[in-house]
């Protein structure tokens, strides 16, 4: 245990449901590690989609999370619980958190914990835990990727956008993507997609189509969901995987059963924040191993877009709602 730990510590609220103001500057008791946990002093804390759901009131905390937004986290381990190998205290480490990270001292479990490389500010080390958790488990783990294939991104400027072209790349996929706007093409090209697909524009349907060759993508990475169902399937190839994880167009999809059995396609989808630990554990076990190498030897750096103050948070969702940003949104909470 750290000796000389605050009592209290600076935490962002959610006041009631509704817009970016109802965030909420607050004081509150700092926690205190329990069995199996780790107390990390915060740096820095990723602002992702499901914060924005969650402060609307469209995605409440899993049972026992914190009610403070925040899935993912970088800085010291500071106290340690119950149980804990005594050589985590003063390690610099990313986390995936269930809740709890726009604070000064936030909870985790080292199992969901990443060492942070010497070379890695700490500002991007915190823009990637919620996105290669969800990029690796979906595309990797529930898509079956395999080099060679084909890849389609949509959102290719989100941040789970531009972490699945920039991680397939990576392991030899070619990567198609959306975006909605002719710049926003450019970016995802510039982060390593091979192709950009303005969607206001063009059908995308039909230039993965011409991409291709006629085949179609062998796996869709989704976030729409809604009408787009079909017109992903229509644009996978046979033995084709679609991956749903958000329902931006709508949580109802109308599908043709026949043409998916003609065709042999797979259709999925996951969240990650109420899975239990031990399934989170084996995800950022594979992740180390598979992954994480690329990290250290500086291969795979998040697209970062704006970093704001942690008393800015609703700038910073306010700014995500918006369209506008290309990457990562990051608070800073202790430089």
């Amino acid at each position: 245990m750290v000796d000389q730990l605050p009592d209290s510590m600076t935490v962002i609220e959610i006041a009631e449901p509704g817009g970016p103001d109802v965030l909420r500057p607050a004081t509150r008791t700092v926690p205190q590690p329990g069995p199996g946990q780790v107390l990390v002093r915060v740096s820095h804390a990723g602002v992702n989609r499901p914060d924005c759901l969650q402060r609307a009131g469209r995605y409440p905390p899993p049972p026992g999370a914190s009610d403070i937004p925040g899935l993912e986290i970088a800085g010291e381990v500071v106290a340690l619980g119950e149980g804990v190998d005594p050589a985590e205290t003063g390690r610099r480490v990313c986390a995936l958190v269930t809740g709890g990270g726009y604070a000064e001292y936030c909870l985790a479990r080292p199992e969901h914990c990443l060492p942070v490389p010497g070379a890695l500010p700490m500002a991007q080390a915190a823009a990637l835990p919620e996105t290669l958790f969800t990029v690796w488990h979906n595309v990797f783990q529930r898509g079956f990727a395999r080099d060679g294939e084909t890849l389609l991104v949509h959102g290719g400027t989100s941040g789970i956008g531009t972490t699945a072209i920039m991680l397939a790349r990576l392991f030899g996929m070619d990567v198609l993507t959306t975006a909605g706007s002719d710049d926003k093409c450019a970016a995802a090209l510039a982060v390593g997609a091979n192709h950009a697909i303005n969607y206001k524009t063009e059908d995308f349907g039909e230039r993965v189509h011409e991409l291709t060759g006629g085949r179609g993508a062998d796996l869709i990475l989704d976030m729409v969901a809604g009408d787009y169902t079909q017109r992903n399937l229509d644009c996978l190839a046979e033995d084709g995987r679609l991956v749903v994880i958000a329902t931006l167009g709508g949580a109802r999809s109308e599908i043709n059963m026949g043409k998916l059995m003609v065709k042999r396609q797979q259709v999925t989808g996951s969240t990650m924040r109420a899975r239990s630990d031990v399934f989170k554990a084996m995800v950022a076990d594979e992740i180390f191993r598979e992954a994480w190498p690329l990290v250290e030897e500086g291969k795979l750096r998040p697209v970062m877009d704006r970093t704001f103050p942690l008393a800015e948070a609703a700038q910073a969702h306010a700014r995500m709602e918006a369209g506008e940003h290309v990457g990562k949104i990051v608070l800073e909470v202790k430089p």
